[in-house]
């Protein structure tokens, strides 16, 4: 049975994310300790590990409070550590450990930063992408390159289809508008964004999606469609020219 995940909204638009394992609690993120202590004390929960994705201070601003109430241990990439305070274990893409009774996979995911991390869970059939995979989208490139991004893309379009995509910001409704630029037809893609237009009329949080879902309907995460290529010019092109493209398009639409 999936683990239980509590997505948690913080700051302007990001998410933070618990997850309770059959030991404890871990928090995926942390842009603010106060919407986080209300969601712990909300269901008795006390935390035991903090994982960190990147060192953008709207993912790690609430780690020394939340240090200071919890006593937690504090996990993040080691290719950030000089970036990052309060990390007590340094981990890297390939490494696999057990917090809270729960396996986590780190996998190497460069191009919003450097060091950008995700977390797999398999017993939470869930990966915690931050500003790297997106709904609908995919991070900035402030750090890294387009190459770069899109070999990050392909390492978590290898994960299970029915893999959880929880991403770190509320970006959803304009990725969907921008996505029907660059795919119109896409009969998925149209009925997903009516699905979250909905969603966030209601005040749902739209930023997590099954893998499988993704992979029909973001753009970032299909190069290989014949009607974006040919809506690019690129027919002939490389899915990394492709999704380079692409990515110069999101940044200035």
């Amino acid at each position: 049975m999936p683990l239980e995940i509590v997505t948690v909204p913080c700051l302007s638009d990001n998410y933070a994310y618990l997850v309770k394992g059959p030991e404890g609690a871990i928090l995926i993120d942390a842009p603010e300790a106060a919407p986080i202590e209300a969601a712990l004390d909300a269901r008795g929960w006390t935390l035991d590990a903090i994982l960190i994705t990147h060192h953008h201070h709207d993912h790690v601003g609430g780690i020394a409070a939340l240090r200071a109430r919890y006593g937690c241990t504090v996990i993040g990439p080691r290719a950030e550590a000089a970036r990052i305070d309060g990390l007590d274990q340094l981990v890297g893409g390939g490494d696999e450990f057990s917090i809270a009774g729960v396996g986590v996979h780190v996998i190497d995911v460069p191009g919003h930063t450097l060091g950008h991390i995700a977390f797999y869970m398999p017993q939470a059939q869930a990966a915690f992408t931050a500003d790297s995979l997106m709904a609908l989208g995919c991070g900035r490139l402030f750090e890294g390159d387009a190459a770069m991004m899109w070999a990050s893309m392909q390492r978590l379009m290898a994960l299970p289809a029915d893999t959880m995509i929880c991403s770190g910001h509320e970006y959803t409704s304009a990725n969907a508008r921008f996505a029907l630029t660059i795919e119109p037809q896409n009969a998925e893609l149209k009925s997903r964004s009516d699905a979250i237009a909905k969603a966030r009329t209601e005040g749902r949080a739209t930023a997590s999606c099954a893998l499988s879902e993704e992979l029909a309907t973001n753009p970032f995460l299909r190069p290989d469609s014949p009607e974006i290529r040919e809506r690019l010019g690129l027919t002939e092109a490389t899915d990394a020219v492709v999704f380079a493209e692409i990515r110069a398009r999101k940044d200035r639409f």
